[in-house]
């Protein structure tokens, strides 16, 4: 695999970053299977890990933890990331100082490494003045803990926000942002990639296959048996839902046209993401060896203009076609509160 530069920091890694989500209680609960898997991305030229604190509570970091043990640390650029809840306690999510300090250790501890390559915020938090969480963050670059900072799934105009305030109050600033991206969900084509692209970030995009829609089981023609992702997020998968049904028809339009090309849908989504320009690394995030040897060949496909232009026709570009599928919806939009003045006075009943 041909290394791409992360943004402007001069390391190097590759166009498909591993992602293990799915390693531990999640998905594959057999760490010596999940180990193997790790261990063939090494080997097919993968140099890119990510996880996070939360997936499996902590059991990814794990068995990551395991596979590189015995040498293979210092060859891996190990991403991880924090915010979701690990616990009960309020105090043990985020993004406060408080949080980021001791969930760092955790994750060097689980990790079982003395530093963290690339250390993301997970979601955004509104609650939290960005300059706080930029100063632990800062605060654990210069103790050695931590290489580089990044965000995910944040909004262009908080990207923005976290670069003013970087440059206005000293801090570290994030070189990569994590956002979805998929043939489905095309969003962050109209502001999250151009801004990215304008602060020389490097883009990380997670869930190349739009969370299996794209890996050829979802075709008009099929029964489809609800998996436990769909029965946990019924939002992105329902197909009573318009959105999921529009979503069903179209992963059967790019299945015929992958068809056409002689070429597998998987491999013809993980092309289309590391396609754009703006783009460094998709994380692949396989639960099995099977799954894993699917997509690894995708690294070395370059999509033909016909082809591209065929996928652009049937998602226009800037497209999401369910708004669930963007990964994080701001409290402007979830919460009615901010956005009705008669919730604020207390003046919201009828005729009032």
């Amino acid at each position: 695999m041909k290394p791409r530069s992360l943004g402007r920091t001069g390391v190097k890694v590759s166009p498909l970053c591993l992602g293990a989500m799915m390693f531990g209680a999640w998905g594959n609960r057999d760490h010596d299977d999940s180990v193997r898997i790790i261990h063939r991305a090494l080997d097919a030229g993968i140099n890119f890990i990510d996880t996070a604190d939360v997936y499996s509570q902590g059991e990814s970091e794990e068995i990551v933890a395991k596979a590189l043990a015995g040498g293979r640390r210092d060859d891996v650029v190990l991403a991880t990331k924090f915010h979701g809840a690990m616990g009960e306690d309020p105090n043990h999510q985020g993004n406060s100082r408080r949080w980021i300090i001791r969930e760092c250790e955790n994750s060097l501890r689980r990790l079982q490494t003395d530093h963290i390559d690339l250390y993301q915020v997970h979601r955004p938090s509104p609650d939290t003045d960005i300059d706080e969480t930029l100063g632990a963050l800062s605060d654990l670059i210069h103790q050695g803990k931590v290489r580089y900072i990044g965000s995910s799934t944040f909004p262009a105009h908080e990207i923005v926000e976290a670069q003013w305030t970087a440059e206005k109050r000293g801090r570290e600033r994030f070189v990569c942002e994590q956002p979805p991206y998929s043939m489905l969900v095309r969003g962050i084509e109209r502001d999250v990639l151009p801004t990215v692209q304008r602060y020389g970030m490097g883009a990380i995009v997670w869930s190349p296959l739009a969370g299996g829609w794209l890996s050829g089981r979802y075709r008009t023609s099929v029964e489809i048996e609800p998996s436990l992702r769909a029965r946990r997020i019924p939002q992105r998968y329902d197909l009573s839902m318009p959105e999921n049904q529009r979503k069903l028809e179209v992963a059967d339009q790019l299945a015929e046209l992958a068809e056409n090309a002689g070429l597998s849908l998987v491999h013809i989504a993980i092309a289309f993401t590391i396609e754009h320009p703006g783009v460094t690394s998709a994380i692949i995030g396989p639960r099995t060896m099977e799954q894993l040897e699917t997509q690894l060949d995708a690294a070395d496909l370059t999509l033909h203009a016909d082809v591209l232009d065929e996928i652009d026709r049937i998602v226009p570009p800037g497209t999401n076609l369910n708004d669930a599928d963007a990964g994080y919806a701001p409290p402007s939009i979830t919460s009615s509160w901010r956005r009705r003045r008669s919730a604020r006075t207390g003046r919201g009943a009828a005729g009032s």
